[in-house]
């Protein structure tokens, strides 16, 4: 910038033209422009006489009218910030009344544009101003406008929804604590909110700030920056937060908050904006909690802090709700979720309703919710349904207790008998909504109930024709049963009271019988959900018990719960899978005092040693199935650890087939030279296959194990006896599965476990063959052409099973033969097949009212 002295000199003409240009530029809509105009304007400003140079600052500042757009809101921040790292921002322009404001105003520049905002990149370029300002101005100069802009800049740091936003302010702050060395401390603060730090969104908000609000300069501007700029925020996460936050800088300022932030937090609920009205909701439930957290130290009643109008106004919120039906459609659901919160920490908070009529429209309000849960949208109704769930526990706890700490018997009556007869509903979402709200009772409205409660609860955990699409119901009403039982806890001979000998059975029953649910929908395997909360539920009943009376885990229940948990743990879903061995870990290895009756409980201390519980993934197949296998040696655990496994081993899943095959094989290996432990091995095989007999979820997997056994040599010993027993069970088994089947996958298995067969001597083979013989005459032509390609391989593997002498005819006739041709076609050449291995011809069967 040139002197007074110079301002004679002429300008060339072409200069004005050019920083016009440059303005215009600074509106672009594509950044690059504006950052160019930027760095152009200030090296143009940078030639100029003083005066035209601040008649360009003057017409930069023009861009900030809230009549622009954010374009020229960020070119305008890039230009000041380029003005001002060449110390072309002359320090009478601080003193202007706009100049400060406008910087201040960007660092919290955020728009709304249909479902999201703009404003993240003028608050970063705002951050950039407040950083070069640092480096062009004497800290004597800025010192009038340090409060405002450290305010700013911390604020910005810790509360901006944008990551970049609050490390570009988090930079802008260290700059101006080193450069001007006047930022209230400032040290301090840049060892909490460093570049690292800040990236957290919500440490920022509710760890961060209350460091920060020790120091009284930022208290105020802090919690006033929440109050009017995030609580009315479009996104529904920093509202949340922001009440949070408001929870949290309670305790540093509880007078300021309770008389000036709480009245206008009170205005804000009545607000028209949805935004503004859901946010204020779940301010006040914040700030009231936290008050009375306050007061609780001092023994003294949360109305200590607040006036009676505040009192008035907290309970009129819902009925206001009401009577302006904003429960309604979808702006109902955050109203719903934010009342549920105001009700539960108004109840925690001891608030002065008992006997009040607000409490009848509050529990209309929770009972209404559980019943409108299926019209909620999908991915709110959780959230929803767990507001009201903790809404309910409150409530319930603080208003529904008599001073005897018993149930007033009509409310518990009415309560009870109303929640039940809900399970009954044919909506699946009102049952999960109402199994939760029974799992959330408190022990004094279940006592004298519980049997009539458990027995609601378990009639949902059951699978019907009508409803066994209704997964989600039976894993809310385990989760149910589990936590009441943690409710009631333990206690003898009182089954109406707590959990006893008379009813401990009959709740295993019911948690066992949901581990075997396989339910599968158009969503997928929706029955997973189910076994996880059964395994849950399991385990927490099976620790209260072992807790506090051992002896009701009777031997033959406690080796149903490790057998099912073991299955679920060596089955094909990763997560479920390692659900499961935590579960199963957790079981063995408590010790307060250790759970009874544990099947091999020191060859499975050995084989899972405590440390495996941390240093374990059982996420990743690779780490899990080389330890879930070993199982298969001990005899109580056999039978359910293979029926899990040969689902693995039989799954689609690359990575999971290959590691559960791999260790499979290797025990097999382990076990060839010990014919007792394979007898037994083969025994229990056979035996789950013919317990799932045409059960698909497992047969056809089963089918693709056995395959894979046959061709890895893993039944080898019995090749040297004929018509071993395995092999005869086995064929029987196959055919059975496969009769009057149309399921390709599974025949063309069976197809491939025919053909592994061959290699046992004696009948067996002479009965494989024909089995194989019959496939290539099946009505379907792609199993036709998979059996003979098949049985071509066969035969060119095991040589031995046909004659030399018509080997060559054999390999001709697989091979010539089109096999899915007409079956007429087809049958001659099958005959002579049959001819050539010596099995006789099958013969056609007449349909039954043939002439």
């Amino acid at each position: 910038m040139t002197s007074d002295s110079d301002e004679e000199d002429d300008i060339p003409e072409g200069v004005e033209n050019v920083i016009e240009q440059l303005l215009v530029g600074l509106k672009d809509k594509d950044t690059v422009v504006r950052w160019s105009a930027a760095k152009g304007i200030g090296r143009m400003a940078g030639r100029l006489p003083k005066d035209l140079a601040d008649d360009v600052v003057g017409s930069v500042l023009d861009c900030f009218s809230f009549q622009e757009t954010d374009k020229a809101w960020h070119g305008g921040c890039l230009a000041l910030a380029e003005l001002g790292r060449r110390g072309l921002l002359l320090p009478s322009r601080l003193g202007d009344v706009d100049f400060v404001a406008v910087i201040l105003k960007a660092l919290t520049y955020d728009e709304k544009r249909g479902a999201c905002s703009v404003g993240a990149n003028v608050r970063d370029a705002a951050c950039y101003v407040c950083w070069a300002f640092a480096r062009a101005y004497e800290p004597q100069e800025l010192k009038p406008f340090v409060t405002a802009i450290s305010s700013a800049l911390v604020i910005a740091a810790v509360f901006d929804r944008n990551v970049n936003c609050r490390r570009a302010a988090s930079a802008a702050f260290q700059e101006n604590v080193g450069r001007q060395g006047t930022f209230p401390h400032g040290i301090d603060i840049l060892t909490t909110a460093d570049y690292f730090a800040v990236g957290n969104r919500s440490n920022c908000f509710l760890v961060i700030s209350v460091f920060i609000a020790g120091f009284p300069e930022y208290t105020q501007p802090m919690i006033d920056h929440l109050v009017t700029m995030k609580i009315n925020h479009w996104d529904g996460v920093i509202r949340e937060l922001a009440a949070k936050a408001l929870h949290n800088l309670a305790q540093r300022t509880p007078e300021y908050m309770a008389t000036c932030v709480f009245p206008k937090l009170l205005s804000m609920t009545l607000s028209s904006d949805l935004h503004t009205r859901h946010g204020s909701i779940l301010a006040c439930a914040e700030v009231t909690y936290a008050l009375y957290k306050l007061a609780a130290q001092e023994h003294r009643p949360v109305t200590d802090y607040m006036d009676e109008k505040a009192v008035q106004g907290l309970k009129q919120i819902h009925q206001q709700l009401y009577g302006r039906q904003l429960y309604r459609g979808l702006g109902g659901e955050l109203m719903r979720q934010a009342v549920c919160l105001l009700i539960e920490n108004l109840s925690l908070s001891k608030m002065p309703f008992k006997g009040d009529t607000i409490i009848d429209g509050w529990q209309w309000l929770i009972n209404d919710t559980f019943r409108s849960l299926h019209l909620i949208s999908s991915h709110s109704r959780q959230q929803i349904k767990d507001a009201a769930v903790s809404a309910l526990a409150a409530l319930c706890s603080e208003y529904y207790m008599k001073e005897q700490r018993e149930a007033d018997p009509a409310i518990q009556e009415e309560l009870i008998e109303q929640y039940l007869a809900e399970l009954q509903s044919p909506e699946e979402m009102t049952r999960c909504g109402f199994s939760s709200a029974l799992g959330a009772l408190p022990g004094f409205l279940l006592k004298g109930k519980l049997q009539q409660v458990l027995a609601g609860l378990r009639a949902v955990t059951r699978t019907s024709p009508k409803d066994v699409s209704f997964a989600e119901s039976r894993r809310d009403g385990l989760k149910a049963i589990a936590r009441i039982c943690q409710t009631v806890g333990v206690k003898a001979g009182a089954p109406d009271e707590a959990v006893c000998k008379e009813n401990a059975s009959e709740i295993y029953c019911s948690l066992l019988g949901c581990v075997h649910d396989y339910t599968t929908d158009s969503r997928g395997d929706v029955g997973a959900w189910v076994r996880e909360a059964a395994m849950t539920s399991l385990t927490d009943l099976t620790l209260l018990l072992g807790r506090s009376q051992p002896g009701l885990i009777e031997a033959h229940i406690c080796e149903r719960v490790m057998c099912c948990v073991a299955q679920q743990a060596s089955e094909k879903i990763d997560r479920f899978r390692a659900h499961a061995m935590n579960m199963f870990l957790m079981l063995l290895h408590f010790d307060s005092p250790p759970i009874p009756h544990v099947p091999h409980r020191g060859e499975l201390e050995k084989l899972f040693p405590r440390s495996d519980m941390a240093s374990v993934n059982w996420n990743a197949s690779s780490q899990a199935f080389p330890r879930i296998t070993q199982l298969l040696g001990l005899p109580a655990y056999r039978y359910h650890v293979l029926l899990g496994l040969v689902v693995s081993v039989g799954g689609l899943t690359e990575s999971t087939v290959r590691h559960s095959s791999q260790s499979l094989f290797e025990y097999m290996k382990k076990i060839q030279s010990d014919p007792q432990a394979l007898g037994n091995f083969s025994r229990t095989l056979l035996q789950v296959f013919e317990d799932n007999l045409l059960n698909d979820r497992v047969s056809v997997p089963l089918l693709r194990t056995l395959n894979q056994m046959l061709a890895n040599g893993c039944f080898d010993i019995f090749t040297t006896e004929e018509d071993h027993p395995f092999c005869v069970k086995l064929l029987a088994l196959c055919k059975e599965e496969i009769k009057k089947s149309k399921d390709i996958q599974k025949l063309r298995s069976s197809i491939a476990v025919f053909c592994g067969m061959v290699q046992f001597p004696g009948d067996v083979r002479r009965k494989v063959l024909l089995q194989l013989c019959l496939l290539l005459c099946h009505p379907f032509p792609l199993i036709r052409k998979t059996t003979a390609s098949q049985v071509y391989e066969m035969v060119l593997t095991y040589s031995d099973i046909v004659g030399a002498d018509v080997l060559d005819e054999v390999m001709a006739v697989l091979s010539d033969t089109a096999w899915d041709a007409e079956l007429l076609v087809v049958r001659g050449q099958r005959n002579r097949l049959c001819d050539l291995l010596g099995v006789p011809r099958p013969q056609l069967v007449p349909k039954p009212g043939a002439c």
